[in-house]
């Protein structure tokens, strides 16, 4: 089987990277900050009330935690196939952050009505809302809307794990690399992502395993998670943009020199 790493290659651009300007410098310090205020009020809330994770994960049967991450790959890949279908027709007037907030909000209200079986037919919708929202994202950025590595790059944003990892970010080692283009590729990434994903839909689950009370936490959940990955598709591919100019070395490196001088403790 292929391994997904094998699959990447850094890039090495033909021209001389420029220095970091202090406009460069302070547009990484803004990723920072929008990075570590993802995991926001709204999310911390959810947490608290249906993400008491150890107890709310034991409402799923153990079946259904098993089939989660076959669920997560499966709405992977369909939202990879998806993406860039759904910028045609009517789905041309859906472009923004907040539209995508609002479908993700219905989706998980009707989802999570039922409770638990009307939740699980719910996760490929809300996977592809949040995807679609990750793409759209990257548009913004200059990526190119009908490129198989546009859609690659997002779903490596998937690969941030989730807002209840506080610990999780973007993974840098994507935003300078240049992914193979093949069944392959695709299917190693899915395999790569899919279970950090999972744990993300395991606790959207539970929160909705409740009929009709399920509705509303469907609805905060889907919100959360399609402000998250929102903010996680800005810091990665505002990243990206960067280092087309700057180079991935230089930019990934202040962004982990930010992001460590404000984790110390302050004097």
């Amino acid at each position: 089987m292929d391994d997904p790493d094998i699959a990447m290659k850094e890039i090495n651009p033909a021209h001389q990277s420029a220095p970091l300007t202090p406009a460069a410098r302070d547009e990484i310090a803004a990723l920072a900050d929008r990075q570590r205020k993802a995991n926001g009020v709204l999310m911390q809330a959810i947490n608290f009330v249906g993400g008491q994770v150890e107890d709310t994960l034991k409402l799923l049967p153990k079946a259904t935690r098993t089939r989660v991450e076959k669920v997560a790959q499966s709405a992977l890949r369909q939202s990879y196939e998806l993406a860039s279908k759904s910028r045609d027709g009517i789905g041309q007037n859906i472009g923004s952050d907040r539209m995508h907030k609002f479908m993700g909000t219905v989706s998980g209200a009707v989802g999570g009505f039922g409770g638990l079986p009307t939740a699980i037919v719910e996760l490929p919708v809300a996977t592809t809302v949040i995807f679609r929202a990750v793409h759209h994202v990257a548009v913004e950025y200059g990526e190119d809307p009908l490129s198989p590595e546009t859609r690659l790059q997002c779903l490596a944003v998937f690969g941030a794990g989730g807002p209840t990892q506080a610990d999780d970010g973007i993974d840098i080692s994507f935003i300078g690399a240049r992914l193979s283009i093949s069944g392959a590729a695709v299917n190693g990434l899915i395999t790569k992502v899919a279970p950090r994903f999972a744990a993300v839909l395991s606790q959207k689950l539970a929160t909705q395993a409740v009929p009709v009370l399920g509705a509303a936490a469907g609805a905060g959940t889907n919100y959360a998670f399609v402000d998250y990955y929102v903010a996680m598709a800005h810091v990665h591919f505002g990243l990206r943009r960067l280092a087309r100019t700057y180079g991935d070395e230089a930019v990934a490196a202040e962004f982990h020199r930010v992001l460590a001088q404000a984790s110390l403790p302050q004097t």
